[in-house]
């Protein structure tokens, strides 16, 4: 069997584990989609007080949000194995089992653990995109729609590749790394505005060393059809995304890095 039907039976293996428990599985996908909407609730609140932030429109905003809570999504489902490597791979020593397989450790990992319950994210980000078609006239022209598969797809990668590194850090350290939030979780919140409205150095942050900017911001933008008040040309939105395949080479070359260095959990 190839690498990839492997992966598709794993992830097979681990939603028909889930849909044994249905009423828990829509629970916990009913859970995802409300608990993100109260994020929504505070975006609205704070354009409903102030009607605009340096000329963004909450149309223009809900683009962001819904684009990045898509991409988060779909990472956070495929890159589950990474995220809990530590607690339930590597100190429990069943990490080991997987390095016994002529497969690659990577596939293996995402399809352990591919998470029904993130769907919840994924249709409210569908939801609020939609809301943002309407608010800001969005004309889903086949080019606006390439963008806007492009960024999904370079997103992803980026997540994907910051649960990478967080794995590869519980090679040092099992325990809770709660560091790692801040570029999941706290990458979500910040990709969720515009990056103009952003100190510089924080600008600079999340466009060249964990660029969300580059597969969120920029992309939105062409979608908008808006120039950048940052002064950046027009079709850097159509190739920026490749951005998030860059970061998530390069996790994988510190992952390597990692396993290297991996002696096994001993008796």
């Amino acid at each position: 069997m190839g690498s990839l039907p492997l992966f598709f039976r794993l992830v097979g293996a681990s939603i028909g584990g889930q849909a044994r428990y249905p009423a828990s599985a829509l629970m916990l996908t009913v859970g995802q989609f409300l608990g993100t909407g109260i994020e929504v609730i505070a975006v609205w609140a704070l354009f409903h007080r102030f009607g605009d932030v340096q000329g963004w429109r909450i149309g223009e905003v809900a683009l962001f949000y819904g684009l990045v809570n898509c991409m988060f999504a779909l990472a956070d489902a495929l890159g589950r194995g990474f995220d809990v490597l530590g607690t339930e791979f590597l100190r429990t020593g069943a990490f080991d089992r997987l390095l016994l397989r002529p497969r690659p450790l990577a596939l293996q990992l995402m399809g352990n653990d591919f998470r029904l319950s993130r769907i919840g994210r994924l249709l409210q980000g569908l939801a609020v995109v939609a809301f943002a078609t309407h608010q800001a006239g969005i004309a889903w022209t086949p080019g606006a729609v390439a963008i806007a598969l492009f960024a999904m797809a370079g997103g992803v990668a980026l997540f994907l590749g910051i649960l990478v590194l967080q794995g590869t850090l519980s090679f040092w350290t099992v325990e809770s790394l709660e560091i790692a939030n801040v570029l999941t979780y706290g990458g979500v919140q910040a990709a969720q505005y515009p990056l103009a409205l952003y100190a510089q150095w924080f600008r600079r942050v999340l466009t060249f060393i964990v660029p969300l900017a580059c597969v969120a911001y920029y992309p939105a933008l062409s979608i908008l059809g808006k120039p950048d008040p940052l002064g950046a040309p027009v079709w850097v939105g159509w190739v920026s995304p490749l951005a998030g395949f860059v970061f998530l080479a390069a996790a994988f070359g510190v992952w390597r890095f990692g396993l290297r260095r991996y002696a096994s959990t001993g008796s």
